[in-house]
């Protein structure tokens, strides 16, 4: 078990190098969660994560002979980039295991800061044995990406910083993985102010640390692939657990759906771009997960901003389906020239906007002298969609809404 000293420490080691993050209210939040929302900017730190507080200060404590021989370590991402890092601050080489389903910024950083990398396995766990192998083969030393003392005290100092920066904070609330960072956050938090209340959050598709705190044992749980592929762990640490079980209130978990919807509402109205392991902690505060927080001094940890783009667009354009700004229409023309233009002019005349079209008259199943048309439309919202299908209705269209 690590304590106050501990971070202490390792706040003094990182310092030169580890940014000191902002942590700032939001009024908007604050209005809609029914909460005074702080948010913890760790999207700002070096390499876009918290990550490099725990691996510059393990790297950091490693003896000259250690780092000559080189460090490896096994990451969904953010904590391969702080490796490679910190590795590289160092003077040390280093290897990077992550699993075939990391997001492509996460392997390109990771190279970019100096990192040989090893795609092995399709989660964490699959990686985290292949890094193992790996260093028992080259004689590497292994940088836990939870399960170190010295990494879950560099996370810690987000701890220290959180109580300096909002004094009377009464509630933190902390993505989990396998769990290093909230065992620091909460190591720091209790030990100096006790009255913290101390809330984890999990996806849903990887609940083990949630399992594990209500059975009061380590589990091991399956673990889906994820939005939130930074917290998809299928096993806390043993030492992380007994971190949570002596200092986190509560453990819950929230679900994919819940986390996509947190990533959109942190870009559109908190102009920040998150990953799903940060938006966890925004989406447990809206859904209410824990209890009794109206009113309260909030703070939610943004642990990392390195998510996909080509994940991020996706997530984008479900939503804009899900809150009706984007419609897919299905209808038939008659086959001759200006129908389709005729169809066009209409639904421009109702402010429908085309983002994407498909006019078919041999492989679908329009009449012979007709044109099936597939036509997806910006629209405002589902009164528009409606006006839209009425005023396609009542030019004689048979207008189908496709899902």
């Amino acid at each position: 078990m690590i304590d106050l000293n501990d971070i202490e420490e390792a706040r003094a080691r990182i310092q030169a190098v580890v940014k000191n993050t902002p942590c700032l209210q939001s009024r908007t939040f604050s209005g809609e969660l029914r909460t005074n929302a702080y948010f913890k900017y760790e999207t700002l730190q070096l390499s876009g994560s918290f990550k490099v507080r725990g691996a510059y200060n393990k790297i950091g404590s490693l003896s000259p002979e250690e780092l000559s021989r080189g460090v490896i370590t096994a990451s969904a991402g953010n904590h391969a980039q702080g490796v490679a890092f910190s590795a590289s601050q160092a003077g040390a080489p280093s290897t990077i295991v992550m699993p075939k389903t990391t997001p492509l910024i996460k392997i390109e950083n990771t190279r970019r800061l100096g990192g040989r990398v090893v795609l092995a396995g399709e989660v964490f766990d699959e990686a985290y044995e292949e890094a193992l192998s790996i260093a028992s083969r080259e004689g590497l030393v292994f940088v836990h990406p939870f399960n170190d003392p010295l990494v879950i005290a560099g996370q810690g100092t987000i701890g220290l910083e959180i109580l300096e920066q909002v004094p009377d904070v009464e509630v933190v609330v902390v993505p989990i993985g396998g769990g290093g960072l909230i065992s620091g956050i909460a190591t720091a938090l209790k030990e100096k102010k006790p009255s913290v209340r101390v809330y984890g959050v999990q996806t849903a598709a990887a609940p083990s640390m949630a399992e594990s705190f209500r059975a009061r044992r380590i589990l091991n749980c399956s673990a889906a692939r994820s939005v939130a592929d930074g917290i998809a762990v299928k096993q806390p640490g043993d030492l992380t657990f007994e971190h949570v079980l002596r200092y986190v209130d509560a453990v819950e978990t929230v679900t994919e759906d819940q986390i996509r919807a947190a990533i959109i509402r942190m870009l559109e109205v908190g102009k920040t771009v998150t990953e799903g392991a940060a938006a966890a902690a925004l989406a447990a505060v809206k859904e209410r997960r824990f209890p009794d927080l109206d009113g309260k001094n909030v703070v939610m940890v943004l642990s990392g901003a390195n998510i996909d783009i080509a994940l991020l667009a996706r997530i984008i354009d479900r939503s804009l389906v899900e809150s009706h700004r984007l419609v897919r229409f299905r209808t038939n023309v008659t086959d001759r020239p200006g129908a389709l233009a005729e169809l066009l002019q209409k639904i421009a005349c109702c402010g429908g906007n085309v983002v994407r079209i498909q006019h078919d008259r041999v492989f679908k199943h329009a009449g012979f002298w007709e044109a099936q048309v597939d036509v997806t439309l910006e629209t405002r919202n589902e009164e528009h969609i409606e006006e839209l299908e009425q005023a396609l209705s009542g030019a004689g269209y048979q207008v189908e809404r496709l899902d």
